[in-house]
């Protein structure tokens, strides 16, 4: 029942990852993740600070939120900064990450106060934590919950406005000439975004969350120029990760974490080289077919 409890969680987090992260690519935004699990220091300190405590769901706050100033700082310094969107990035997560070490050697310096002990997770753990009843039921583990409900936040937000989401991705000059708000869809993704990235460090780790939001996604941009293939691809190369990740772990012996993030890496590589409009493997073959068709021509 655990290999369950795991891959399951596996799926639910590869799938919210996977849906936002094709926007994120699209944007060229995909780095986002991995600067919010730098940024959210200060937030952990000062939800310590204000709380008292190293219980989750204040420092889970103080991170969420966090992670929503993170991409509005990126946008800001993007926009009026006249910044490149990876410069953005690096340039906020880097003073937010640096504020949070200055924090806590002044106000926390005692206390094992740091983003491993509160948000970085590891999935191997996650049949440990279950939700109790207060009849005394064992309801399942509390991150297969929590992953679901997000799951359930993510579909409704991707259904409810992909058409904002697919006119400001693509054309954001079109958006605002028929009337949609790219600052709203920008900020309303970059608080999905910001929510699914902290909430799934506690149950799988920070780089599973970042591999799982870049890798279904670049792979599935390999294999369509459709959006809504391309989403339905990215969910199932995620999922397909999480189940072969998990058991490569088995058959190895290793890090799940570790082997769901290189069945990821080897998804894109497969994409990269076979994939029928622009794998590298496939474009030589129909070039060979075009020069032999030139050389044929020229003979006869």
């Amino acid at each position: 029942m655990d290999d369950f409890w795991i891959i399951l969680t596996g799926a639910l987090v590869a799938s919210s990852c996977a849906l936002l992260g094709c926007f994120l690519l699209l944007r060229k935004m995909t780095m986002v993740g991995d600067a919010i699990s730098h940024a959210v220091l200060p937030g952990i300190v000062l939800a310590y600070l204000v709380a008292q405590t190293r219980a989750s769901l204040p420092m889970l706050i103080g991170a969420a939120l966090f992670g929503v100033l993170t991409t509005v700082l990126i946008e800001v310094l993007h926009k009026n900064g006249k910044l490149q969107v990876d410069a953005a990035i690096g340039v906020s997560f880097t003073w937010l990450f640096a504020i949070g070490v200055i924090l806590i050697t002044f106000f926390a310096d005692k206390v094992d106060l740091d983003q491993e002990c509160v948000l970085y997770g590891e999935i191997a753990y996650v049949p440990l934590d279950v939700w109790i009843s207060n009849n005394g039921s064992n309801l399942g583990p509390i991150s297969v919950w929590l992953m679901g409900a997000n799951l359930l936040i993510v579909l409704a937000f991707v259904l409810i406005g992909y058409k904002g989401l697919l006119i400001t991705s693509f054309d954001p000059m079109l958006a605002a000439t028929v009337g949609i708000s790219t600052a709203f869809w920008h900020y309303a993704l970059m608080s999905a975004v910001s929510l699914t990235t902290v909430l799934s460090f506690e149950s799988v780790g920070a780089i599973l969350v970042v591999a799982f939001l870049i890798g279904p996604a670049a792979t599935a941009y390999l294999l369509t120029e459709n959006l809504r293939k391309m989403l339905f691809i990215a969910v199932g190369a995620g999922i397909v990760a999480a189940v072969g990740g998990y058991l490569l772990a088995v058959a190895v012996d290793g890090s799940i974490a570790g082997a769901m993030a290189a069945c990821i890496g080897l998804e894109f590589m497969l994409a990269f080289l076979f994939a029928p409009q622009g794998g590298l493997l496939t474009a030589k073959q129909s070039f060979s077919k075009k020069d032999k068709q030139v050389v044929d021509l020229d003979f006869h």
